[in-house]
């Protein structure tokens, strides 16, 4: 078993040339939520030449909808959801400078050829562990689009929350070569 590679936000060139797929992953820091409704109200401001609601250089974007927060808990379960929802999204996304991703299943080649172009990884969390997810949460605010509810945007502080390198700059895809390696030939 690997040893666990620490990454902090913002990410840095640096920090994901070094990344391959398979990688374990503990991110601390800064992370951002959005999903499918987000995604699209942040890509139709690109597409109109204004400003994002927060910076996205560097950052990550975990693809999550928590549940309500528990009494002196900082956000409720949050598991990853469905990463192919923003597909259509994410490559804008990635020009603009955003780092990485966080979600669960696979990527399209639009996805994965825009991670080598902008030098941005995705990185896999384990569905159906949300409520584990959500012990690595220290701190959330809504940041933008607070009417959507759970799928507002939030400014997530982050302690040592476990991903998966599932995508990296080099085009790798875990999800393929996992099935390559124990596929019967």
């Amino acid at each position: 078993m690997s040893n666990v590679i620490h990454l902090k936000t913002p990410l840095t060139d640096d920090d994901v040339v070094n990344l391959r797929i398979g990688d374990r992953v503990s991110i601390s820091g800064i992370i951002y939520t959005a999903r499918d409704a987000a995604h699209k109200r942040l890509v139709e401001l690109l597409d109109e030449g204004k400003e994002l609601p927060f910076d996205i250089r560097n950052q990550i974007i975990y693809y999550v909808g928590p549940s309500p927060a528990r009494p002196g808990r900082p956000i409720g379960s949050c598991g990853p959801t469905t990463s192919y929802r923003m597909d259509v999204y994410t490559p804008k996304l990635l020009a603009k400078g955003l780092k990485a991703t966080i979600g669960k299943g696979n990527r399209s080649e639009a996805v994965i050829e825009a991670l080598k172009q902008f030098k941005a990884v995705y990185f896999a969390a384990t569905g159906g562990a949300a409520a584990l997810l959500a012990k690595a949460v220290k701190k959330a605010e809504i940041v933008a689009y607070e009417d959507l509810g759970a799928e507002a945007i939030m400014r997530l502080e982050v302690e040592n929350f476990p991903v998966v390198v599932a995508n990296d700059i080099y085009g790798n895809d875990l999800f393929k070569e996992g099935v390559a390696k124990y596929e019967r030939k």
